[in-house]
This record gives C-alpha cells, sequence and structure tokens, in this order.
C-alpha cells in the first residue's frame, strides 16, 4: 500500500474538505479524489461521504482511522529503521523548544547520551506546533515543549515549569514601566494567558516577541523592559546594563514531555522524560 494514501486519508479527517486537503498538500483535488478511490478499492469499503456539510467519515472509516495512524508511524519507524547510522543501535530524533535551547540544550543532550550510549542523536529546535505534527508522523520519538497540541496520537507529561523575570535598563520599579518601552514576550499561549492576567496594562505593547533570546537582544540594542528565562536575567543583570524589577511577578511557564501515544509506556521514553525532568529542576524550575 502506498502511504501516499494513508497521509491523503489522514488529512482529509482533519480539513472535511477535499479542496483544502487538495491546497494543503500541494495536489490537485483530482488526485486527492483518486488516492480516496484507490484506498477505498484496496480496502473494499467507503471511507467518506461528501454533502454541503463538508465531507465526513463512514463507519468503516471510522474503524479504519487508527489503523491508519498506526500504518504511517510504522511506516516511518521503518524507513528510519533501515537508514543508515554508523554503529549506532537505534536512532532518536528529538525536539527541543527554542525557548529552552541556550540555557538547556547541551545538559539535556548530555544527560541522553549517558543514558542511552548505544544511540544516535537527532537534535531539532522548533516551536510545539511542528514538533506535535513531526512526532504525530513520526518524523520526531520524543520532544520537549511549550504548548500541547491535543492530538488522539500524542502523550504528554509535565515537566518542572520555567520561571520568567522581568528587567529593565530603564527601572527597578513596575511602576515606571511604560508599553512604549516595552517589549512583550509571547512565548506561549499560556504564557501570554498569564502575563494579560498579571499585566493587563502592558500587554498591548507595540512590540512583541516570541523567544526570550531576542527579548534579551532587543532590550540590549533598543533599552526598555521584558521578561526574559530567569537564569537569562540573572547573567545579564550580573553582566550590568540591566536591573531586576523586583517588584513584577515572576511569570512561570509550563514545559512537557511529548511522545507518541503508543511509546508513553516504553523504557526509554520514561527514562528520557525523568532525565528531562531532573534537568530541568537542576537548572532553577520549580
Amino acid at each position: 500500500m502506498q502511504i501516499e494514501l494513508i497521509d491523503t486519508f489522514l488529512d482529509l479527517i482533519e480539513t472535511r474538505s477535499f479542496n483544502r486537503s487538495a491546497e494543503r498538500l500541494g495536489l490537485t483535488q483530482s488526485t486527492i479524489s483518486g488516492r480516496v478511490v484507490a484506498l477505498e478499492q484496496a480496502l473494499g469499503a467507503r471511507l467518506f461521504t461528501r454533502s454541503r456539510a463538508g465531507t465526513q467519515l463512514t463507519t468503516e472509516g471510522l474503524k479504519f482511522e487508527p489503523h491508519a495512524r498506526l500504518l504511517r508511524q510504522e511506516w516511518m519507524m521503518a524507513r528510519r529503521a533501515v537508514t543508515d547510522s554508523g554503529t549506532a543501535a537505534l536512532t532518536l530524533r528529538i525536539g527541543i523548544q527554542n525557548d529552552l535551547v541556550p540555557a538547556h540544550l547541551g545538559a539535556l543532550i548530555a544527560a541522553f547520551r549517558a543514558l542511552l550510549p548505544q544511540a544516535a542523536l537527532y537534535v531539532e529546535p522548533d516551536y510545539s506546533t511542528q514538533m506535535c505534527a513531526d512526532l504525530v508522523t513520526g518524523a520526531l520519538d520524543f520532544a520537549i515543549l511549550f504548548t500541547p497540541k491535543p492530538q488522539p496520537d500524542l502523550y504528554f507529561d509535565s515537566l518542572p515549569d520555567i520561571p520568567y523575570r522581568l528587567i529593565s535598563t530603564d527601572t527597578a520599579n513596575l511602576s515606571a514601566i511604560t508599553p512604549e518601552r516595552y517589549v512583550c514576550a509571547n512565548f506561549s499561549p499560556a504564557f501570554e494567558t498569564a502575563h494579560r492576567q498579571h499585566l493587563p496594562h502592558l500587554s498591548a505593547a507595540p512590540l512583541s516577541v516570541g523567544q526570550s533570546s531576542a527579548v534579551a537582544l532587543l532590550l540590549t540594542h533598543l533599552g526598555g523592559s521584558g521578561y526574559v528565562m530567569e537564569s537569562h536575567a540573572r547573567d545579564l543583570v550580573a553582566a550590568g546594563g540591566f536591573q531586576m524589577v523586583t517588584d513584577a511577578p515572576v511569570i512561570r511557564q509550563p514545559v512537557y514531555a511529548a511522545m507518541h501515544l503508543r511509546n508513553r509506556t516504553g523504557t526509554t521514553h520514561k527514562r528520557m522524560a525523568e532525565a528531562a525532568r531532573r534537568r530541568l529542576q537542576a537548572g532553577g524550575a520549580r
């Protein structure tokens, strides 16, 4: 069976539209239709019904969906199993939230290498949405991320959260900070919600960015105030030029270990999640 048929089937479940799936996959609508027909012929069952309300799964389609997800995952694992990885016993692809890279990447990978000395590791810094998508398809085996995206194929394990502190080139007092001299951090929906609750008057600042290192870079060049990861904040204050805004709330960012649902009880993935938990605790998280 061609894996493209499975990919098309699963994409249609999300879009409920032949036109939308054609756009997302970069194909013509006739190609999408042809793939569905080929899959239905191979299975001997109709998988979708089409109406003005959109494309809906039939009873047979609903039954086939979990098998399709497993087939896609198995295919990706099979492709990677035959890929040359030198003398390594296995290859693991690991995603990590971009914002965690400067403070935690080195220690995390050192911990994983000590834990899995026979494994070849491929590491990809990225954002939560893409990492969740890659875990679903099997392009990633394990990820550490900020925002879990609910998917029937994914499992999330809470890790120690990360504290962020407000620093400033101008003042140590929260009341003196104005939106015009503020870089609004937007690291995740959870962080944005907490920020809006604590500091509604600064949430509409004209300058916003989604990475701690980018906030620090803008503050270094432009001056002003903004939230950065606590470890980074202490380094910047110690180096001079910045003050800790001591009366500002500490905002904590939730962190999660993410993996495919089928790996949630696997020894390797459980040990990796525990290693990540220890590292974040040692790195100054909660």
